[in-house]
């Protein structure tokens, strides 16, 4: 096909944002046909600003619309996987905001259905193109780093006030949105966790705080521990409580440590691995000689609209895709064994009990204070995080 036709579904903050790059011709070889919203005002805002697209409110007409060959999803979290699903089964290309969805049985079923169907599926993991993260994927990757021991990320640069959350109903609430800082700020950095490393948790220990700092339902603070198939472990901090925060990333491994910091890449590099230095030194006290190096990082960050342009290419040349949305599964499955782990106040082992989660999932949501919505009737969640 000469031009990927996109349908966007959901123009607040951050589908108004896809849908201006797009409509600007940003995006080589993909055009915006038509947006869906069932918000009267995001409706008028997309026919004031898109000129030429086709604004929908009906949902059926949209996605049986013939113009449309790859659809944008930019909508609150339960709706992702429904919508994707959607998409699917009218034979149209999907690319996917974060997170994947709200639990993993969900989002197990959406990518099933990908895989049966044969279409293109990416998830919007604008952060895999920092080349800060690259390059702390290609040394783990290449083998410069060893195998690794431990990572750290202490991610508390999150803060938001109380009028934040009071800004909607939906906001931080278990039927709203599903979660606090894990599923609404953190789906980057728990898909970088497991994307830069090929680490595969296998079981975790998390102590989440529900409304620690603000008068909300869901975790605002986060301490976790976790265990990985290679005996490597790990400790995730985050909150949306802390000022100032905090984003320091360590990675440990045999032939040294990588640091990313105030958006500098830091490399203690050993002359030789840990390992073999500890066979071979008979000294007592010692260690092995250290190097710091300052890593040159090269590149521009593309963000949102590099994502995008991938997933056009993927369409119309086959290229591989930099955040398949298969993937999106990995980062939610960290986050809601976290929540799990502290509603049973233990272990959570891996793979994830995926009805166990969901059933206290349904406990939390019978019990929550969020005013009920209809399907998609806030559509400005994303870009708000």
């Amino acid at each position: 096909m000469d031009n990927v036709r996109i349908g966007l579904i959901g123009v607040g903050s951050m589908g108004s944002a896809h849908a201006m790059y797009l409509h600007q011709g940003e995006i080589k070889g993909a055009e915006l046909r038509a947006v869906l919203d069932v918000n009267e005002a995001q409706r008028k805002w997309a026919r004031q600003y898109l000129i030429g697209v086709e604004v929908f409110a009906d949902e059926d007409a949209f996605f049986s619309n013939d113009d449309i060959d790859a659809i944008l999803i930019a909508t609150p979290h339960y709706d992702h996987p429904r919508l994707a699903n959607k998409a699917f089964k009218h034979d149209k290309h999907v690319l996917c905001e974060k997170p994947a969805g709200v639990y993993t049985k969900q989002v197990r079923e959406m990518n099933e259905l990908s895989q049966s169907k044969g279409l293109v599926f990416s998830m919007m993991y604008n952060q895999r193109t920092n080349p800060l993260y690259m390059k702390v994927r290609d040394m783990v990757q290449s083998g410069e780093l060893g195998e690794i021991k431990r990572m750290n990320w202490i991610i508390t640069n999150w803060y938001r006030s109380q009028s934040y959350y009071d800004s909607s109903s939906w906001r931080a609430t278990w039927k709203g949105e599903g979660g606090g800082v894990l599923i609404n700020q953190c789906p980057h950095q728990l898909d970088l966790w497991q994307w830069m490393t090929d680490l595969v948790p296998t079981r975790i220990r998390a102590f989440c705080q529900f409304g620690k700092h603000r008068a909300i339902e869901v975790e605002d603070e986060v301490t976790a521990y976790i265990e990985h198939e290679n005996g490597a472990t790990g400790v995730f901090v985050t909150t949306t409580g802390e000022a100032p925060g905090t984003n320091r990333l360590e990675v440990a491994g045999d032939r040294g440590k990588i640091v990313v910091e105030e958006s500098r890449l830091l490399f203690w590099r050993l002359r030789i691995a840990e390992s073999e230095f500890n066979q071979q030194y008979k000294g007592g006290f010692g260690s092995p000689e250290c190097w710091e190096c300052t890593v040159p990082v090269e590149g521009v960050e593309l963000g949102h609209k590099g994502i995008t342009q991938n997933f056009v290419d993927a369409i119309v040349t086959g290229e591989n895709l930099i955040a398949p949305g298969v993937e999106g599964i990995k980062g939610l499955t960290i986050s809601n064994a976290m929540q799990l782990s502290t509603w049973i106040d233990d272990w959570v082992t891996l793979p994830l009990d995926e009805e166990h989660y969901y059933q206290h999932l349904q406990d939390r949501i019978k019990q929550s204070t969020a005013e009920k919505k209809e399907t998609m009737n806030v559509l400005d969640v994303k870009g708000s995080h």
